[in-house]
């Protein structure tokens, strides 16, 4: 059964299919991304990358794609970090990647980051290119996970790393109350005034929601072939970080 996250599209009313979409919305909304994911976070998202990055080293990852790149921060704090090969970002939007590319610059990563549109769906490497496939807050945006999954699989080596960042729904009683609130009102009525799209924040939530999360994202790392599939929740639970690998022998 395909996750309730593939029917949530940014855009009611419109019959373009999901990945169509999220191009556009990405492209609406990419000169306010950087400033609003600070805003909707208060900076954690920050403190989530660097975590995952942490978990990262110990592999000793050297050629790495991140996957949904958006405007590179994940990509370049790898760079930074694991003084790898090389870094390649892909993402639908090619107005996210032309920010990145700036920032990549800026950064003096240029050397060992390469930002490029792409499809997750139909990654343009050859099998086993990667000792590294990331994610970070984008399968929720994926039209078909599944599907993404077992492509971010075909192109990683025997052994490899699968480092999902991703958002999710707190379960506690006391946080939960709050957290609806903050999602379904703040967050797009500041989005509304920031980025000009006045839905792209409202599909935020809905498709946060939707994603599935904790043993059910499991499952699917599982049912792409993965193995030593685990996942840990952070900031009351807010976002979870998911690692899995390819088997050693296929």
């Amino acid at each position: 059964m395909s996750p309730d996250c593939e029917n949530i599209k940014p855009y009611k009313g419109d019959n373009s299919a999901k990945k169509v979409q999220v191009e556009k919305m990405f492209d609406n909304i990419a000169p306010a991304y950087d400033l609003m994911n600070r805003a909707m976070t208060l900076g954690i998202d920050k403190l989530w990358r660097r975590k995952a990055v942490k978990m990262i080293h110990s592999h000793g990852a050297t050629k790495i794609l991140d996957v949904a790149t958006g405007t590179g921060d994940l990509a370049m704090l790898l760079a930074q970090r694991l003084d790898p090969i090389s870094v390649i970002g892909i993402d639908l939007s090619a107005r996210m990647i032309e920010i990145g590319r700036r920032k990549v610059a800026a950064a003096g990563l240029g050397d060992v980051v390469k930002l490029t549109v792409g499809d997750c769906l139909d990654l343009a490497y050859p099998d086993e290119t990667f000792d590294c496939v990331t994610v970070a807050y984008g399968v929720r945006n994926f039209e078909d996970l599944a599907r993404g999954y077992s492509e971010m699989f075909r192109v990683l080596q025997p052994g490899g790393m699968m480092c999902v960042i991703e958002l999710s729904t707190p379960t506690m009683p006391v946080i939960r109350p709050l957290y609806n609130i903050y999602s379904t009102k703040i967050i797009p009525a500041v989005g509304r005034v920031v980025s000009r799209d006045t839905d792209a924040y409202t599909y935020l939530p809905r498709s946060i929601a939707a994603v599935p999360q904790g043993e059910k994202m499991l499952e699917m790392l599982t049912g792409a072939g993965f193995v030593n599939a685990r996942f840990k929740t952070l900031t009351l639970g807010v976002c979870t970080i998911y690692t899995a690998f390819k088997p050693q022998q296929q």
